[in-house]
């Protein structure tokens, strides 16, 4: 697909690429990213989905199906269940079952508060008898800033789950069940360095809560949904949008998630990206369902971008 074409609108990080002598393309597809919709019990500021409470976009039956046969005409060395909050999706234990024996790994992302609910405890289980990898959004150390960001009580319900799936075996020494954490700033600034953020959230959760992980990674928020209306209204869009494209890390390129993944929503619909996902640029140019995909992308085809790319590219990158 030509640069020409992106539906995004893309252009000033196409030039950031091209005076690197770069191009965004696809290596072989490898992974599955499966985001089966946009409920969610917490309203977080950062979310470029703009998931919540009030939100009923969820994955049916026959959508799952669809995503369950496509993983059975292609290997995918990763599946990636994502949302809103995946745990409030009726019918998600069906998929994770479907999906475990169909990829090396299958992981989940979870905000933490939705396994504290009856159907969360259960999933646990279920995670633990799989070998899920968990993917666990925490902002920070503490509840001050992580209550900013997600709302008031969300930092006790947040370290209640830690310590239960820690009970589980989840992200212990020596336990193949992997749990890792991810933190997003809270405003309109950039996360700071993945390794030192690591060492802080792991002495004061292990000192304070003695709750354990594998690996912390720290990603700039990107600027879409209800982080983009909070930039907005307070004035610091241009000058946020300013520090990704300052920040442009040549390096991170090779890494892209979207070089290596597809994307498919609630509805089954195919992109390059989550974050493609949430501005509604299709892969390949056009509306395309899951159950209709013949074969995968081939490696070089041209990825379009725009400017929420430099979000995947400021710093260690996203990956």
């Amino acid at each position: 697909m030509p640069m020409a074409a992106n539906p995004l609108g893309g252009g000033s990080f196409g030039e950031a690429l091209a005076k690197h002598g770069l191009q965004l393309t696809r290596e072989e597809t490898r992974v599955l990213q499966v985001n089966v919709g946009l409920a969610c019990d917490l309203s977080c500021r950062h979310c470029h989905l703009e998931a919540g409470p009030q939100r009923v976009e969820m994955m049916d039956r026959d959508t799952m199906d669809a995503v369950i046969d496509c993983a059975r005409r292609f290997r995918f060395q990763s599946i990636d269940l994502t949302g809103g909050a995946p745990e409030l999706v009726p019918d998600l234990d069906r998929l994770v079952r479907s999906l475990a024996p169909l990829t090396d790994r299958l992981m989940v992302r979870t905000n933490l508060v939705a396994l504290n609910s009856g159907e969360g405890s259960a999933l646990c289980e279920l995670y633990r008898e799989l070998g899920v990898a968990l993917v666990a959004s925490l902002p920070a150390s503490n509840a001050a800033q992580t209550e900013a960001q997600r709302g008031e009580g969300v930092w006790g319900r947040s370290v209640d789950a830690l310590k239960r799936l820690n009970t589980l075996g989840y992200g212990m020494p020596d336990s193949p069940l992997r749990l890792d954490l991810v933190s997003n700033p809270s405003g309109a600034f950039l996360p700071p360095p993945q390794q030192q953020a690591e060492q802080k959230f792991r002495s004061d959760l292990s000192r304070r809560h003695g709750i354990s992980f594998n690996s912390l990674y720290t990603f700039a928020n990107v600027p879409l949904g209800r982080f983009r209306s909070f930039l907005e209204r307070s004035g610091n869009l241009e000058g946020y949008l300013a520090q990704l494209a300052d920040g442009f890390n040549p390096c991170s390129v090779a890494g892209l998630m979207c070089r290596y993944q597809l994307s498919v929503d609630w509805r089954g619909r195919l992109f390059d990206c989550d974050f493609h996902l949430a501005q509604g640029g299709w892969y390949g140019g056009e509306e395309t369902h899951i159950s209709t995909l013949a074969e995968l992308p081939a490696p070089g085809t041209m990825i379009p971008t725009a400017d929420h790319c430099f979000a995947c590219t400021v710093g260690a990158g996203f990956t």
